[in-house]
C-alpha cells in the first residue's frame, strides 16, 4: 500500500520523506492557501523532495481552462499529477490528459458511481473522501469497499483507489484491510500510526533492565 502525505507544509513533508515511508504527496487549494506560499514554487519544492506523484489541483471549472492550467502545472516537474474535481468538465479534462499519458487524480468522490465514471475517463487515481462522508453519517469505508469490488470486477480499469480525508488510524487500518491502493494522510495521522502503549511500556522495561546490567554495546 502506498502512503501519500496530504499537506502543503514543505517542512513536514521533508521530515516524513526522510523516513522512506512517503510514496507521494497530495495538495489542494485550501492547504496551499493556508501555507501562504506561492503555489508553483511550493509544488516545485515538494516535487524535488519525493519521487512519486505530487497532486496539484486546478482551480478552473471548465474543461478547456482546466487543461490550460494543467499545462502550467505539468511544466513544473515530471512527477506532477493533475488534480481535477469530479464534474463532467473534470472528466473531460481527465480523458484529454490521460490520452496524453499524464497522471490525473480525480478528487471529491462521494459515490461508487462517480468512481466508476472517473475510471472510465482514465484517471490514474480516484480520491474518495471518507472523513467527510462520516461527518454526515454516511459510511466512508463502505464506499471504499464498494469501489474496490467494482474495480476488481473489471480488471481493465487501472485506476488506483486513493483514500482521502483520512481522520484517524482506524481509517488507515480499514483502508488497508479493504485493499485500497493508496491512502493520503495528514502528517499527524501518519506519525500516529506507530503509536501503541505496549510498545512504549515494553521499551521502557527493556531499557531499565539493560541499565541494571551495567553493560554497554558501544
Amino acid at each position: 500500500m502506498k502512503f501519500f502525505v496530504d499537506s502543503a507544509d514543505s517542512e513536514a513533508i521533508k521530515e516524513l520523506a526522510a523516513t522512506g515511508m512517503v510514496d507521494g504527496v497530495t495538495t489542494n487549494p485550501s492547504l496551499v492557501a493556508k501555507s501562504g506560499r506561492d503555489f508553483k514554487e511550493l509544488v516545485a519544492e515538494i516535487c524535488a523532495m519525493v519521487d512519486g506523484p505530487v497532486s496539484a489541483e486546478v482551480t478552473a471549472l471548465e474543461a478547456d481552462a482546466m487543461l490550460k492550467e494543467a499545462d502550467e502545472l505539468l511544466a513544473i516537474a515530471d512527477n506532477v499529477c493533475i488534480k481535477v474535481p469530479l464534474t463532467w468538465d473534470g472528466l473531460k479534462a481527465t480523458r484529454a490528459l490521460a490520452d496524453k499519458g499524464k497522471m490525473v487524480n480525480v478528487t471529491l468522490c462521494f459515490s461508487a458511481n462517480q468512481a466508476l465514471l472517473a475510471a472510465k475517463a482514465g484517471a490514474a487515481f480516484i480520491s474518495p473522501f471518507v472523513g467527510r462522508l462520516d461527518d454526515i453519517g454516511a459510511d466512508g469505508m463502505g464506499l471504499i469497499a464498494d469501489i474496490r469490488q467494482i474495480y476488481d470486477n473489471y480488471p481493465e480499469l487501472e485506476t488506483e483507489i486513493l483514500v482521502a480525508s483520512v481522520r484517524s488510524t482506524e481509517h488507515m487500518r480499514a483502508s488497508a484491510l479493504i485493499g485500497a491502493d493508496v491512502a493520503t494522510l495528514p502528517p499527524d495521522v501518519l506519525k500516529s500510526l506507530i503509536n501503541h502503549p505496549l510498545t512504549d511500556k515494553g521499551l521502557d522495561a527493556f531499557l531499565a533492565d539493560w541499565q541494571k546490567s551495567g553493560q554497554s554495546i558501544a
